[in-house]
Formats: structure tokens, C-alpha cells, sequence
């Protein structure tokens, strides 16, 4: 009676496992959840425009809870900078699975050269339409004489965060060094028949690694040669174990990623993405910097607010609006600007002199607007380390232009009808019947009672005998027609009090 018992209590323990785990394997009538493909076209010259293109398809992608973000590449190269902030971007589409698919269209150029190459290796997966070709990335500059390979401070960068790249996602490291660095040999080797491609200089680890395994290592050719950039075919990319596969349609593609009959949404660059990049070039943001900078001086040097701070916020506000397009610009970076503004006016207009406030405020919106020509706050890798000294030199070209448009306006503006209308350019002369009564005089209208004749909020004007007079309360408000007690006056201020 006990084992039927027991035999029961655990037939009844199994069949709620089970119900609870659900079935293993869906029923023959239900149909598999339809995936989700974003594609991101990556054609022609890689820069912010395609940079803010970019980051728009893949929060697009994240709002559509895509399965695959397919960036279709087809470039010969373009900024390294907009690359690499672009690789930074694409790592922030998880959890949806990125894909390069290197296409060949009858108008295209079926080719990832150069920046493309980089980009290509940021993704998950790589597949290669037939005919393309992949690779010659490293970094070089236009000169009067035409291309010149950047110094190896910057090739050491780029080949760092190529290599980086390659482990994080499971490409042979090797190939995406050899790439990136003309003076790496990449060589062909086989370990018990299985094709690999490393450089020459691991050659000796691979092989001590092979004897532990009792593994036979063939070296079978040099894929290329020390001074010459690697660029690979679609059909080597694949058997040297980059490419997952060569795929010639679309179609191809999605049955390949395991997507049958997917959701596809094709994204497409717009004129709003080449106006974005224009505004983030280097030369428009100078401009609106200095501009914006030249501005905000002026107008906490000029009485009231007018058309200096209006310029100067128009110029901040495009500045910052189009940078966080590109996810340059978050909370921190609004925050410092706002407090640099607020400690130099606190300096300027409330604290006599120029000491910690003043320094802090230009610091804080001097950081401000470098942070936001960036993706990232504190550097991680050699590349990043390299844009942050960039961009403090490019601040510093733009502080000095400022500091010497703003002593040329201050020289200029007393001399300009135009411009002297902004500030204050008048005195008051005692030749000219400006003067302050004597500290007698003054001391004999302590006491005297008269009547507002205007609103005192706080300053305003009193009828005392015959004489209307400016007077100041001490911060109360008094209605017209309130009677009224002078109980200070100094030189020409007069305080009243409400009797």
C-alpha cells in the first residue's frame, strides 16, 4: 500500500513538472512567432550624417522590438571617427542581433573598404553577397599630395579596437589586425586539416598550442605580405571563418539568420540626416561655439536681455539639439552648461571681482561643449583618448577666437551707431548739472512725509511739498496715493517707508 502510495505522490510530482515547464516542442497546428528585421543601409561616404542615420534605425530597431538589425554596407570608407562612434552605437542594439551584409547592387560598389570594414566587424555576424569584397582599413589622410597613412600612434589605435572587436564578437583576430596594419603578415595554416589564418608573429604560440593537443600544423601560404593591406573576396572571407556565409539575395539572407517569412522594415537616409551632419561638422560647430560664446558676453555685459542672449541661446540650442542626435548630449552635459551661465553672471552682476565663480563657470560650459562632441565621458580606449585630445585642441582654437572677438567688440561697440545701442554708453557729468546733494542736504530729509504718485515696486516716484523725487522702498510694495515717510538718503537715493 505504501509503494502504490508513494508510486502515486510521484506520478502526480511528474505531471506537474510537466505542466508547469509546458510542452517541449510547439503543436503541429501553431505557427512560430514572426520575426523582426530593421535594415540599416550603410551606402556611400561614412560621416555624421550617416552617424545620426545610424543611431536613428537602431532606436527605431529597439521601439520595434527587432530580432536582427541588418546593416547593409556598401561604402569605401569614410570618417574614422564616425566609425568608431558608429561600432559604439551598434553594440547598444542588443538584445537584438546585429548582422553586416555586404551587398553588391547593379548601382553600388559591393565593397567594405576602409571605415565599412570596422563597422562590419562591431556586428554579431558578417555575411558577403557574391563579387564583394572586404577589408583595407586603415586609417589615412588627404594631403596636397594626395592619400597619406596616419602615424602609427593612430594605427595602433584603430588596429587595437579592430583587434578588440574581433574577439568580442568571434572573428579570427588576425585577419581584422592584418586589415587595419600593412606591416602585419597573415598566413594560411591548416591544424589537422582545419584552415585557419593567423599572423606570423602568433605563429609560434598556435603551433606550441597544436603540440599540447597533439595537433599537426601545415603552413600552407602567405595571404598577405608585410606592406600590404589585406582585402578578401567574399569567398575567402567565408573559408578563412569571418564571413558566416555568402548570401546573393535578401531572401537568402533571412533564411540563413533562421527568419522565415520575417517582418522587414527598410530604413532610408533622409534629407532631415544630411542636415544633422552638416550642423555637426567641425566648421558649423566652431562657428555656432564661437558665436554662441562671443554672444552670451555681450549680453552679460549689456543692461537687460535682448538680442545678444537670444543669439547666444539659438546658437547653444542648435549646437546641443543637433549633437544629441548623434547621443552626445544627455542630462550632464545640459546640466554644466546651465551652471557655467548661472556662476558667470553670479560673477559678473552679484560678486565684486573675478575669482571662483567666474573661473568655474567658464570651466563648466568650456566642458560642456566638449563632452558633447563626444559619445563618452572618461576614455576607455586608445581611439577615444585620441578624440578627447582633439576636441580639448579644437576648444581651445575656439576660446581663443572667442577672447579675441570679444576684446575687438569691445573696442568697436562704443564706436558703432548699431551696436552702441546694446550698451550703456553714457555718464552722468557734474559739468553738465549731474550731481549728488550734500550729506547736509540730504540728512534735512530724513523724516519728511509725503504721497506716491506712481506704484513703488520698489522704486518709484513721491510727491513731497511741491517736489516730485525718485524714492526706493526697502523691498515692500506701496499702492499710488499711499502716504509715505523718507527714513534714509544718501547722496541721491532716497528710502521711504510707508506711514
Amino acid at each position: 500500500m505504501k509503494k502504490l502510495l508513494i508510486s502515486f505522490l510521484c506520478l502526480c510530482v511528474a505531471a506537474l513538472c510537466a505542466a508547469a515547464e509546458g510542452p517541449s516542442t510547439p503543436k503541429a497546428d501553431e505557427e512560430p512567432t514572426q520575426k523582426v528585421i530593421y535594415i540599416v543601409p550603410i551606402h556611400g561616404e561614412i560621416n555624421r550624417s550617416m552617424q545620426a542615420f545610424v543611431r536613428r534605425g537602431i532606436d527605431k530597431a529597439k521601439q520595434g522590438n527587432a530580432d536582427f538589425v541588418v546593416f547593409d554596407i556598401d561604402t569605401f570608407g569614410g570618417l574614422v571617427d564616425s566609425a568608431l562612434e558608429i561600432t559604439t552605437l551598434i553594440k547598444s542594439a542588443e538584445p537584438a542581433t546585429t548582422v553586416a551584409y555586404v551587398t553588391s547592387a547593379p548601382a553600388g560598389k559591393g565593397v567594405s573598404w576602409s571605415a565599412g570594414a570596422i563597422i562590419a566587424f562591431s556586428c554579431r555576424s558578417i555575411y558577403m553577397a557574391p563579387g564583394t569584397s572586404m577589408g583595407a582599413a586603415a586609417p589615412v589622410y588627404q594631403t596636397k599630395e594626395g592619400p597619406k597613412m596616419a602615424p602609427e600612434k593612430v594605427v595602433s589605435a584603430l588596429r587595437t579596437q579592430a583587434k578588440a572587436l574581433a574577439e568580442k564578437n568571434g572573428y579570427p583576430v588576425g585577419v581584422a589586425v592584418a586589415m587595419v596594419d600593412k606591416d602585419v603578415e597573415l598566413l594560411e595554416i591548416h591544424i589537422d586539416g582545419q584552415v585557419r589564418a593567423v599572423t606570423a608573429a602568433d605563429l609560434r604560440s598556435v603551433e606550441r598550442e597544436a603540440e599540447k593537443n597533439k595537433q599537426e600544423v601545415e603552413v600552407i601560404k602567405t595571404i598577405s605580405e608585410p606592406g600590404k593591406l589585406l582585402t578578401l573576396t567574399a569567398g575567402e572571407m567565408e573559408k578563412y571563418g569571418v564571413s558566416s556565409g555568402t548570401v546573393a539575395t535578401d531572401d537568402k539572407l533571412f533564411e540563413a539568420l533562421g527568419a522565415k517569412n520575417p517582418r522587414v522594415v527598410r530604413l532610408k537616409l533622409t534629407a532631415a540626416d544630411e542636415v544633422v551632419g552638416l550642423l555637426t561638422s567641425m566648421p558649423v560647430i566652431t562657428l555656432l561655439a564661437i558665436a554662441g560664446l562671443i554672444m552670451l558676453y555681450m549680453e552679460i555685459t549689456s543692461p537687460g536681455f535682448g538680442i545678444p542672449g537670444t543669439v547666444a541661446m539659438i546658437c547653444f540650442a542648435v549646437l546641443f539639439t543637433t549633437n544629441s542626435l548623434l547621443g552626445r548630449v544627455g542630462s550632464l552635459e545640459l546640466l554644466m552648461l546651465v551652471t557655467g551661465v548661472v556662476l558667470l553672471i553670479l560673477e559678473i552682476l552679484v560678486i565684486p571681482g573675478f575669482g571662483a565663480a567666474g573661473v568655474a563657470g567658464i570651466l563648466l560650459i568650456v566642458a560642456s561643449l566638449v563632452l558633447s562632441m563626444q559619445l563618452f565621458v572618461v576614455p576607455e580606449f586608445d581611439w577615444q583618448w585620441d578624440i578627447l585630445v582633439n576636441n580639448l585642441i579644437h576648444m581651445g582654437v575656439i576660446v581663443t577666437v572667442s577672447l579675441i572677438g570679444m576684446a575687438v567688440l569691445a573696442h568697436l561697440v562704443p564706436r558703432t551707431p548699431v551696436l552702441r545701442r546694446l550698451t550703456l554708453t553714457s555718464s552722468e557729468q557734474v559739468s553738465e548739472g549731474f550731481t549728488a546733494q550734500a550729506p547736509e542736504a540730504a540728512a534735512e530729509m530724513v523724516g519728511k512725509r509725503g504721497v506716491t504718485v506712481t506704484k513703488l515696486r520698489p522704486t518709484g516716484k513721491a510727491r513731497f511739498e511741491d517736489h516730485v523725487i525718485n524714492v526706493d522702498t526697502e523691498g515692500e510694495f506701496v499702492n499710488e496715493g499711499e502716504p509715505v515717510e523718507i527714513v534714509e538718503a544718501s547722496g541721491n537715493r532716497i528710502v521711504v517707508r510707508k506711514c
